[in-house]
């Protein structure tokens, strides 16, 4: 019988966990942060205020830059394997 122990990297397969269970929770909260800002944005707009629906846009912005920026990094990182 085969020693699971020889066959598993448990080292390795802990950092990919706690590697993919990070990223997931930040590209989550990113897109919570691109969709906010996106409604404060065209709600703040509509009402007329300027000023604060420019904030909540740089908001939507920056959130949806870091989902893109996880997908060509995760393109990039696969590929290069």
């Amino acid at each position: 019988m085969v020693v699971l122990a020889s066959v598993v990297d448990w080292s390795a397969l802990g950092k990919a966990a706690a590697a993919a269970l990070i990223s997931s929770i930040a590209l989550a909260l990113a897109f919570s942060l691109a969709v906010f800002g996106t409604t404060r944005w065209l709600e703040l707009r509509r009402d007329g205020r300027v000023a604060a629906s420019g904030l909540f846009a740089v908001v939507g912005l920056l959130g949806g830059a870091v989902c893109v920026a996880a997908v060509v990094g995760g393109i990039i990182v696969m590929s290069s394997k």
